[in-house]
């Protein structure tokens, strides 16, 4: 996950709406499915995928209340610390 393009979705989406994020994961997810992708080319799938997610999941805790900068830092250490373990 790459957190300057963390920081660029979530504005994106308290620019427009999360509708639009959640509809490209579901067509990047789609695209997954072509037989003809190259692993290079599902792993950039896969990153976007996972950077949009974890917009959301930024994006969530910043309507709950949390602080951007808190929010993301919340996020950037759960996932450092998922990649530990």
């Amino acid at each position: 996950m790459k957190l300057p393009v963390i920081k660029h979705l979530i504005q994106f989406i308290e620019d427009n709406d999360e509708d639009y994020i959640v509809e490209t994961i579901e067509t990047l997810e789609n695209l997954t499915e072509v037989p003809s992708l190259k692993d290079e080319e599902l792993d950039v799938v896969g990153e976007l995928i996972s950077n949009m997610y974890g917009a959301i999941e930024v994006h969530k805790m910043i309507k709950e209340g949390t602080p951007k900068k808190e929010a993301l830092n919340t996020f950037m250490k759960r996932v450092l610390g998922s990649i530990d373990n």
